[in-house]
């Protein structure tokens, strides 16, 4: 080969790596208290009753009020942190507040699900299913997901 025809070899970037293509974005999609709820099938038939959801709220609440049997709103968002995967989750501590009194009892955030699991009972069978908590998303979805508006993005 001649010295030109190393230069110009030189000179020719290698071929750049084919570009996975991008997960579409969801379609199916399940708000924070859908997933608690089916969290607390407590038999594994993939079905909540609403015993197992009260059951489960009870189980859960110690996180919220250690010891004094209600909690504030502070102590609710540590709940919501762990049991909802965010502390902004909802139902909001002000949903759940039922007499208003800046503090949440086991019995208010039973009552808050309980009227969740009604909305989600869709055919009114006592049960809730999988398919019952999920939402089907009928809208395009952006390729990122969110449409570039991540948290922390400005």
């Amino acid at each position: 080969m001649s010295i030109l025809m190393l230069a110009l070899a030189a000179q020719v970037p290698p071929p750049a790596a084919p570009v996975p293509p991008r997960q579409p974005g969801a379609t199916i999609v399940a708000e924070p208290a859908a997933m608690f709820i089916a969290a607390c099938d407590a038999n594994g038939d993939a079905r909540t009753t609403r015993a197992e959801l009260t059951a489960c709220v009870a189980r859960s609440f110690p996180d919220a009020a250690p010891q004094s049997g209600s909690a504030g709103y502070i102590g609710y968002s540590d709940w919501a942190q762990k049991w909802l995967g965010d502390r902004n989750a909802l139902p909001s501590p002000y949903q759940a507040d039922g007499d208003n009194d800046n503090r949440i009892t086991l019995a208010e955030l039973q009552a808050q699900f309980a009227i969740l699991f009604d909305r989600f009972d869709l055919d009114k069978d006592g049960m809730v299913t999988r398919a019952e908590l999920v939402t089907i998303r009928s809208a395009p979805v952006p390729q990122d997901g969110d449409g570039g508006k991540r948290r922390g993005r400005r």
